[in-house]
């Protein structure tokens, strides 16, 4: 397997989206996100992409772990814990200038256990009150 920092190959991104059920974005959109993206990490196996995950965020109160996806044929054999593993080495080093730094996950539905596993809570049960997303109706 090898690893790719900051890979912003917009079609590797729309196949991985697309291949985990979530569709994928138009081509534009998708190079505005990968530019706007702090940090990424790409995984491959015999130059396939197979895994990513990405941070977004201000670099120094608040980042987000976004987009963590294993193509469905890699899912299980810890690919995302790599990628996770990963993001977590660079949110360390942002945490040296700023310890107090705020990192939040947005787990897919039933998910939840998988960022269990690094440490994240629901923000209810670190007294935060509840997430929420705005719905255009």
């Amino acid at each position: 397997m090898e690893f790719k920092e900051n890979n912003k190959n917009i079609e590797e991104f729309n196949l991985l989206y697309d291949s985990v059920g979530w569709g994928s974005y138009d081509s534009k959109i998708t190079k505005k996100a990968l530019d706007n993206t702090f940090y990424s990490i790409s995984v491959y196996d015999n130059n396939q992409i197979i895994g990513y995950g990405r941070i977004i965020g201000d670099t120094i109160c608040f980042l987000y772990i976004q987009d963590i996806m294993v193509m469905p044929e890699y899912q299980g054999k810890k690919i995302g814990t790599l990628v996770m593993n990963k993001l977590l080495e660079k949110v360390k080093e942002i945490k040296k200038e700023n310890p107090d730094l705020r990192v939040y996950v947005g787990a897919s539905k039933d998910r939840e256990k998988f960022y269990e596993k690094f440490g994240f809570v629901k923000r209810t049960d670190a007294g935060l009150g509840y997430g929420m997303i705005l719905i255009d109706e």
